[in-house]
């Protein structure tokens, strides 16, 4: 009976000190931007941010160019995180299955994968493979990240299952169940109360590690920023409009996933 009362607190305690850390840092930054904007001369053009944004013309509402290549950033991240997810449940449980040629395909993949940096993956699957398979630019970006970050999520797999007490596994062998059946039934939906804040966590490192496609020009959030920039010369206006639309997406997954776990947390 004492255990909510002691975590309930204890996210008071705490919240207010995350809040007041989060405001000074990003004032700090605020602030160290414009005094060397100051400094340099630059000439701040906020108001001509909003068209941008979305814009009113004779045709109606039309969504800017920024908010068009947040569209296309959400899409590429959702896809890319749905193979990645597929992958590294399949990664997961062959590392799990005792198996020793699945051991050593899911080590082997771990070990590769994780080894390489994100930009030389981009470019294999791009320049190196592209040209053999025929990959677009759209694809080969889908591909490195649903690949790179598979890897991680196969970890985060590995250990909410193996979080799931020993004696489930034997509660379903009692009953006559298959070790596909225990899976599917039984552990996996009570490991996802320990998976989903680190997969939250690698959600949000992919929507933020998606900004490299630009590298190759994929019209998404980051292409399209640079292109304004390229155009117009407002570096600071851009980018801070372009590092707040990452800001919000961010906040409001996190804050969604917490329902989530909210839901799915065991009542002590």
């Amino acid at each position: 009976m004492t255990a909510r009362p002691m975590t309930v607190n204890r996210f008071l305690n705490q919240r207010p000190v995350a809040v007041v850390l989060y405001v000074a840092v990003v004032g700090l930054i605020c602030w160290s931007s414009y005094t060397g904007a100051q400094q340099m001369g630059y000439n701040w053009q906020w108001y001509q941010v909003p068209k941008y944004l979305f814009t009113f013309t004779d045709d109606g509402f039309q969504w800017g160019e920024i908010m068009v290549g947040l569209v296309a950033t959400i899409w590429l991240s959702v896809t890319s995180f749905v193979l990645a997810t597929v992958l590294g449940l399949l990664v997961a449980l062959l590392r799990l299955s005792g198996l020793v040629m699945g051991t050593v395909v899911s080590v082997g993949f771990l070990e590769i994968i994780r080894n390489i940096p994100l930009l030389v993956l981009l470019y294999l699957f791009y320049y190196v493979l592209g040209p053999v398979f025929g990959l677009d630019r759209w694809t080969a970006s889908v591909l490195t990240l649903g690949v790179f970050h598979a890897a991680l999520v196969s970890e985060i797999f590995r250990a909410g299952i193996n979080a799931v007490a020993k004696g489930q596994w034997e509660a379903a062998d009692s009953i006559g169940m298959s070790r596909a059946q225990a899976y599917r039934w039984i552990v996996l939906p009570q490991s996802v109360r320990f998976m989903l804040p680190p997969l939250t966590g690698e959600m949000v490192a992919l929507i933020k590690s998606s900004a490299i496609v630009s590298v190759i020009a994929v019209a998404e959030l980051t292409t399209v920023g640079r292109n304004i920039i390229s155009d117009t010369f407002m570096s600071f206006e851009i980018w801070f409009t372009v590092a707040a639309v990452y800001l919000v997406i961010t906040v409001i997954l996190s804050i969604g996933v917490s329902r989530l776990e909210k839901r799915y947390a065991v009542n002590q």
